[in-house]
């Protein structure tokens, strides 16, 4: 099985020959060809599966016309599928695929979102996660809602972008995402939240930890109780979530609390020792040497960069 990987969209767009993006943490690719094309694949089609793993956000607006996708690690029916979602660091495999010859793709990473409300919102859009095994098939009226949101996106990305461009791209992206949302669960009205994969309860219990400041109250989280909470046990959650993401649950939640650290410490009037309490750290200086060895930066240096951006 061929393995690609890519950790930024700059690599991405390098390695489909494309034009590098407007801004290293966001783009916005149309492709279009002639009406009687399709495209494939070439190692598939040497019958080879290929396993693909984003670093980023990624939405595909495509005819699906054959081919196998297995996403996480169930099958996704992606017959005549339209709309397909990833989500950081979830491996897709795929093999056979032939979509259609016009094809728009949106590729995020979850820093663009830092600072901006949409980075808690995406949290609830389940579309995303492995709960979700189907692609969006899109009626004609739907399919040209969507299109008109991502032509307006792509209208700005490359527009010249200025102070204002980054809040009308995420904007329209929220919009995307809602219509995406209201669209699927016309689909999926009798799906059940216990078909939920067990990664996507995981990320649940994380976001609800969080949100109900059990965080700051009681500290991290224990795997131990994580795995008690989802009815299982710790080896069984550590091997299902280590199958599907191909990171350990400890990984999970280091990069669930650092990915928490760097939307907080952008929030107006953030201190770094409020940061660390928040996230449930006992010491500041130990907050900021796992921020350090996760990010590359100190959170104040963090905090400086992400002020010239």
């Amino acid at each position: 099985m061929t393995a690609i990987i890519y950790h930024t969209i700059s690599e991405f767009h390098k390695d489909n020959n494309l034009p590098p993006p407007e801004n290293p943490l966001f783009s916005v690719i149309h492709t279009k060809f002639k009406s009687s094309e399709t495209i494939t694949c070439e190692d598939d089609q040497k019958s080879q599966a290929v396993s693909l793993s984003n670093g980023f956000y990624s939405i595909s607006l495509k005819n699906i016309i054959s081919g196998e996708i297995v996403y996480g690690r169930t099958k996704y029916d992606c017959t005549n599928g339209t709309l397909l979602f990833t989500a950081p660091n979830q491996k897709m495999t795929f093999k056979g695929l032939v979509f259609s010859s016009e094809a728009y793709h949106i590729a995020f990473h979850k820093d663009y979102l830092n600072g901006n409300p949409l980075f808690n919102k995406i949290k609830k859009y389940n579309f995303f996660n492995y709960s979700v095994n189907e692609a969006l098939h899109l009626s004609p009226k739907e399919e040209a809602v969507l299109k008109h949101i991502i032509k307006n996106i792509e209208n700005e990305y490359h527009n010249n972008q200025d102070e204002f461009s980054k809040e009308i791209i995420l904007s329209n992206l929220e919009t995307l995402l809602k219509y995406a949302d209201r669209f699927y669960k016309r689909q999926f009205l009798n799906r059940k939240e216990i078909n939920k994969a067990l990664f996507t309860r995981f990320r649940d219990i994380l976001n609800h930890y969080f949100d109900t400041n059990e965080l700051e109250e009681n500290g991290i989280p224990k795997v131990e109780w994580i795995a008690n909470q989802l009815g299982v046990s710790q080896r069984y959650m550590s091997d299902t979530i280590k199958t599907e993401t191909g990171k350990t649950a400890i990984d999970q939640i280091n990069l669930y609390l650092i990915d928490e650290a760097k939307n907080l410490l952008l929030e107006p009037n953030a201190s770094i020792s409020d940061t660390a309490y928040k996230l449930g750290f006992e010491y500041p200086q130990y907050f900021s040497r796992i921020f350090k060895k996760k990010t590359g930066l100190s959170p104040k240096k963090y905090i400086e960069q992400a002020s010239l951006n």
